[in-house]
């Protein structure tokens, strides 16, 4: 196996609005996930909440508060290469597949049921994909500025621009890309983004998912995200609620909708006027919403 890295407990103390113990699942293969797990073990429902790239859980310090004062549980768990995740430094060992199997076997693992999917960016690429595996856990879903990568739609020019910005920034300054994608929040957050990276060595996962993206009909990962395509539009039964970050230049709101009119029974959407790609950074509103209509 490549060498893995583990980010320095130390790093993630005293990082603004995160006083989340970490829990930690360790895979068959060794490597640890790490996952927040907050409210009651015994609550009706799960918000399992999914983030991105290059973010990890904190993404979600908004939103996890609004879930559990209204009784739910909370799972946020960090994608390997992310958070306080493990992180192997071999690009090759991130996969479409691999990104998948670990939420999984979390969700086996932790045995939940009547889950609220809670997905953005990579989290839905990926996340979108999981009720095709186990319908009969999954509820509801809050869809925010993601995609299916189905492989046999040509990809966006936004996200071809991002691709290469990030192609060419190996050790790319993710405090620095936070603060001006979210100019509202303070310094110590934006530096919070990049606390789990000491350096260029850490960011193997980081760097590998933009070029996860299935970008061809025969690409890993993109014949289950046409079947979840499928899955979405013609069998779902569950609640959902979309929110579109309208500034997103990425996965913005040409794209959601695109999205929407695949998810069966969707509402219209919340439109956040300000809202980025990153749009739990504007989430409190979307969580109280999310908690009233799922």
């Amino acid at each position: 196996m490549a060498k893995v890295l583990r980010t320095q407990e130390e790093h993630f103390d005293g990082l603004p609005g995160w006083p989340y113990v970490p829990h930690y699942l360790e895979r068959a293969d060794g490597l640890r996930l790490h996952y927040v797990d907050e409210g009651p073990r015994t609550a009706p429902r799960t918000w399992l909440c999914l983030h991105g790239q290059p973010t990890w859980s904190y993404l979600y310090r908004r939103m996890i508060p609004v879930f559990v004062v209204a009784g739910d549980r909370v799972v946020a768990p960090d994608f390997l290469g992310f958070g306080r995740s493990d992180k192997p430094t071999d690009e090759a060992a991130y996969t479409f597949d691999c990104h998948r199997d670990s939420l999984l076997a979390l969700i086996e693992a932790l045995d939940l049921r009547n889950i609220a999917l809670v997905v953005q960016d990579w989290g839905g690429l990926i996340g979108l994909t999981l009720p095709v595996a186990a319908p009969q856990r999954f509820a509801s879903l809050l869809v925010m500025n993601t995609a299916l990568g189905t492989g046999d739609e040509p990809l966006g020019e936004g996200f071809l621009a991002w691709r290469a910005f990030s192609n060419r920034n190996a050790d790319m300054d993710i405090a620095k890309l936070m603060q001006r994608a979210c100019p509202h929040f303070s310094t110590a957050e934006a530096a919070a983004y990049g606390a789990p990276f000491p350096d260029a060595s850490y960011k193997a996962g980081v760097r590998r998912f933009p070029n996860l993206v299935p970008d061809r009909a025969d690409a890993p990962g993109a014949a289950l995200s046409r079947q979840a395509r499928d899955f979405w539009r013609e069998r779902w039964t569950g609640k959902s609620l979309m929110a579109i970050g309208m500034t997103d230049p990425v996965l913005g709101p040409s794209v959601m909708r695109s999205l929407h009119g695949i998810i069966r029974s969707c509402p219209p959407p919340l439109e956040i006027a300000e809202g980025g790609h990153f749009l739990q950074e504007w989430g409190e509103p979307i969580a109280r919403a999310a908690v009233a209509l799922l």
